[in-house]
């Protein structure tokens, strides 16, 4: 079904058949939102290739997706998108393909480059929610920093071993750049020693994406000043007040 018909269906109050299962949690008002709506994904890789998958599949309209790097064969233990055929190929080329293998009605925009803070402004203006799926310090900070000039929403997740944290920063919040904390030699977190086993990111990963159909429909309660941990090692979740 082309993207305009689920539009024209959703317009007439009928829930197109591809998307039948979410009209018990977000209605046709919240699909048609979904499918109006605009998310840019910074960075394909661990978090990122699995919150494209899921925003697909729920039907966000239009995605951004950004990222310069190629996958590797380390990267094939946990990230999605990374497979024995797509090593050595652009992350966000191979996220654009798999998004069009999963849903017509999702436009793309993929860019093999990384996110700077000269080409930031370009390339997130108009967007509605941007995803921080990145791995370094340095950067997410310049992230932090351009969504709350351009007053967007930003959905943050990191991890670590068995362990992983999830926030919602709106335009007025501050309290998450405290947790960025000194960047290491290597601009990386504790990761570096703990590594990244697949069912981390994974978990992080569909909270993010909850997160950002909450901030499309407006069903539910974001994590706004709030920082929702995890250790998945002994099953604890744990909401901790950030302002």
């Amino acid at each position: 079904m082309a993207r305009s018909e689920s539009l024209s269906e959703l317009m007439s109050g009928q829930m197109p058949e591809r998307y039948l299962r979410n009209l018990g949690t977000i209605g046709i008002a919240g699909q048609l939102l979904l499918l109006q709506a605009t998310v840019a994904v910074i960075g394909a890789g661990g978090l990122g290739g699995h919150v494209i998958e899921l925003l697909s599949r729920q039907g966000v309209g239009h995605l951004v997706i950004i990222d310069g790097d190629s996958f590797s064969r380390h990267n094939l233990n946990r990230q999605i998108l990374a497979t024995e055929l797509t090593l050595g190929m652009n992350k966000a080329e191979v996220a654009a393909a798999r998004v069009a293998d999963i849903n017509p009605d999702v436009q793309v925009r993929a860019y093999p480059m990384m996110l700077d803070s000269a080409n930031a402004l370009y390339f997130l203006s108009g967007i509605n929610v941007i995803v921080d799926a990145l791995d370094s310090i340095s950067n997410r900070r310049m992230l932090l920093r351009i969504a709350q000039e351009l007053r967007i929403p930003l959905v943050h997740a990191a991890i670590a071993g068995f362990t992983g944290q999830v926030s919602t920063v709106m335009p007025e919040d501050h309290g998450i750049a405290t947790l960025f904390g000194k960047a290491t030699p290597s601009d990386r977190g504790v990761e570096v020693l703990l590594g990244n086993p697949a069912t981390t990111p994974a978990v992080a990963a569909a909270l993010q994406s909850q997160e950002v159909i909450k901030l499309i429909t407006g069903v539910g309660q974001p994590l706004s000043r709030q920082l929702l941990y995890f250790d998945l090692e002994y099953n604890l979740f744990e909401k901790i007040q950030l302002e």
